[in-house]
């Protein structure tokens, strides 16, 4: 049997990635497209396949696909679709593995949020291999989660359980969240949010910080963290603010599932003790006695570069086995094997 490859599929606000990943976890190559070039969804995807095309043309990879997995904002593992994205121009609700697997001859396809596919391929590749209980957490623009029980991934029953980034943390004068609720753990612990606790440190308290040199309106996250390596005493403070909301949401989240480990991806997660220390130090804190010193708290070990596609690809796998475990109860033969 030729080699079989999958092909992972990351369906960002700005850019989507693809790659085609082998057996063992390795991205053979990989290529984008820009997501919003095109407002049509048919559109969209004739451009998706031509540009998967080439690359499976430039890497003799023709025909060796077995699977298609993708990560998208709003995708429900269940149904195929995705329901109203956010920061995405179609919808509102979207037959993303149906269309895909069509444009690509009928290859089977699984779908799920971009946060479940990192959890899967946390489990397949990266800090998670050999756990059956754990929680991916991402901290990008927003938080995203994947919660993985038994070495299950939870769906819920429509689909759409996990939403961990959405844990309310502050019952009274939230901050409102994109979800449309206030005091939401996403509006406090993601990039967006660190910057938005330091425009507020700025209104409202008097301390001279380097970050007053800076339009209060354009700051980022970024500059947050390189204002506190260099010293700057309010940064630190918002980093020490920010780790104990997230550390205080860990213990809160360990309650549900009791999981080994919590592990942590995304551009916010490289901040290095500065938010690791806070974080662990109210996590410890806020732990009910009986799970204290269960759960460790983890760094993903996934390349940055690779980590979308191959979350993907791990679906991807998934996608086959389903396939082909649909076609061993229909024809009684034994699905073939990679």
């Amino acid at each position: 049997m030729l080699k079989p490859y999958v092909l992972g599929i990351d369906i960002g606000g700005t850019n989507t990635v693809f790659g085609i990943v082998d057996a063992r976890g390795q991205v053979i190559a990989s290529d984008s497209i820009k997501t919003k070039k095109h407002t049509n969804f048919d559109d969209y995807v004739k451009e998706l396949h031509d540009g998967v095309q080439r690359l499976l043309e430039k890497n003799d990879a023709e025909d060796k696909i077995q699977g298609i997995g993708i990560g998208a904002p709003n995708a429900n593992y269940y149904t195929g679709e995705i329901l109203n994205p956010p920061n995405l121009p179609w919808g509102p609700i979207i037959p993303l593995a149906e269309k895909v697997s069509k444009a690509f001859g009928g290859i089977p396809v699984a779908v799920t949020n971009d946060a479940n596919a990192a959890a899967l391929g946390e489990m397949t590749y990266g800090a998670a291999r050999g756990m059956k209980d754990f929680i991916m957490i991402t901290l990008g623009t927003g938080v995203g989660s994947g919660i993985v029980v038994n070495g299950q991934l939870v769906y819920g029953h429509d689909g759409f359980a996990g939403e961990l980034g959405h844990l309310i943390m502050k019952r009274n004068n939230g901050r409102m969240c994109g979800c449309g609720r206030t005091g939401c753990l996403e509006a406090y612990c993601s990039a967006t949010g660190v910057a938005r606790t330091a425009r507020e440190f700025l209104e409202v308290r008097t301390e001279p910080s380097t970050l007053r040199n800076l339009q209060i309106e354009d700051i980022t996250s970024k500059d947050v963290y390189d204002a506190a390596v260099a010293g700057d005493k309010m940064a630190k403070e918002i980093f020490n603010y920010t780790g104990t909301i997230l550390g205080e949401a860990f213990a809160d989240m360990v309650t549900f599932t009791s999981p080994q480990a919590i592990i942590l991806f995304g551009g916010l997660a490289k901040s290095g003790e500065l938010l690791m220390k806070p974080l662990q130090e109210a996590f410890d804190r806020s732990l009910m006695p009986v799970f204290k010193g269960k759960t460790k708290i983890l760094l993903s070990e996934l390349k940055e570069s690779d980590a979308a596609v191959l979350g993907a690809s791990a679906l991807g796998w998934e996608a086959r086995n389903r396939f082909d475990n649909a076609v061993n109860e229909v024809t009684g033969a034994e699905p073939e094997k990679a």
